[in-house]
């Protein structure tokens, strides 16, 4: 038997993007159950999951008692939200699957920039409006934290 020596060239220890796809994939599959419980939670309690009366004005039968155009509206918006959540997810699992497996690094910054995006533009008003609970905000908290380590070992692989 021979031992294999190792080069400082050689790619038999290298990662591959393998880890860091199934990662990001795995973040994609948490925006579409994220998605489905938003969607669901619309028509069974209508308030988001980590949101109390309180901090919404009402319960769900005070806001359709004060305004049932302003309840379908919301519910309209929450339903949208929630297609959208879906279809982030549906594209990440599809980014990580067939392109950042493949070594294809605009998949990976794609899968990577798109999420990023979304948040950048629906995170901040959670703080301004008080609606910043770790209930609220967590499952996406810890989605993001899954993409994160994700892209960088997949980054990492790449880099080798």
């Amino acid at each position: 038997m021979s031992a294999h020596v190792v080069t400082p060239g050689d790619r038999s220890l290298a990662p591959s993007p393998e880890l860091g796809a199934k990662l990001v994939a795995l973040a994609g599959i948490g925006l579409v159950g994220y998605g489905l419980m938003f969607l669901i939670r619309n028509f069974t309690r209508f308030i988001e999951l980590g949101l109390t009366p309180e901090q919404v004005g009402g319960t769900p039968e005070q806001i359709r008692a004060f305004s049932p155009h302003l309840f379908y509206y919301i519910s309209h918006l929450q339903a949208a939200v929630a297609g959208f959540l879906i279809a982030l997810g549906v594209a990440v699992i599809l980014l990580a699957w067939r392109g950042i497996r493949a070594g294809q690094r605009w998949a990976l910054w794609t899968a990577l920039l798109v999420p990023v995006i979304a948040l950048a533009f629906g995170l901040p008003l959670h703080y301004v409006y008080g609606l910043a609970t770790l209930g609220h905000l967590g499952p996406i908290y810890l989605d993001v934290a899954i993409l994160l380590v994700g892209t960088l070992l997949a980054r990492r692989a790449f880099a080798r």
